[in-house]
């Protein structure tokens, strides 16, 4: 199983969201662009929050100096990103592909991070609570649906939120998986307590 994990913008818990699906079926992690904070990348925090010992970590296919959009980055960095170098780890291992932004952040002129996104990947939705929220949400299920998709489900970020959990889902018709709750603080103890909530729901996927 390939699980991409998109979000609906900019920190809305896409890395949180990857350790806990990773943790949860013993997967192997993949962020094929990291853009700026190379000191402490996604990777490394992924590898801070598992606890299971089958995990592998796989390199960035593109690793970038700015915090910034892959494609602006790429550019200060002086280059290109070429989508045909960017290479899918061989395992024999469940995936987890985390993507950078939203869908539709640019990685060069004409390509977006849907173009990464293989045929045989399900992708699941990270939604997080705030004004706009479900216009985002359904704007991101919108254009993956458009492309052809598939769409394993959503999990949404942030305190219970009845109204727009409850339009969003009736709209999309797309599976919730969990919801992460406004946590003070993650570690390996709260990254395992919600792989345990989510596993039975990614198993089924």
């Amino acid at each position: 199983m390939k699980l991409f994990i998109t979000g609906i913008g900019t920190d809305v818990g896409k890395t949180i969201a990857s350790a806990i699906i990773t943790e949860a079926l013993e997967a192997d992690y993949w962020k094929p662009i990291q853009a700026g904070d190379l000191e402490n990348s996604d990777s490394d925090k992924i590898k801070s929050y598992i606890s299971n010992a089958k995990t592998k970590i796989h390199s960035n296919s593109y690793t970038l100096q700015t915090p910034a959009s892959p494609h602006y980055a790429a550019t200060l960095d002086g280059i290109t990103i070429e989508v045909s170098k960017i290479k899918e780890p061989q395992t024999k291992n469940h995936l987890v592909i985390e993507g950078a932004g939203g869908i539709l952040v640019p990685l060069n002129e004409t390509q977006t991070i849907a173009d990464i996104i293989q045929r045989e990947y399900q992708v699941i939705v990270v939604s997080r609570h705030y004004l706009g929220s479900i216009n985002h949400t359904l704007l991101t299920i919108e254009a993956l649906q458009n492309r052809k998709i598939q769409i394993a489900g959503i999990i949404f970020n942030g305190d219970e939120n009845p109204a727009t959990e409850s339009i969003i889902l009736k709209k999309t018709n797309i599976k919730m998986l969990g919801r992460i709750e406004n946590e003070p603080y993650f570690d390996q103890n709260v990254i395992a307590y919600y792989a345990d909530l989510f596993r039975e729901n990614l198993e089924k996927l």
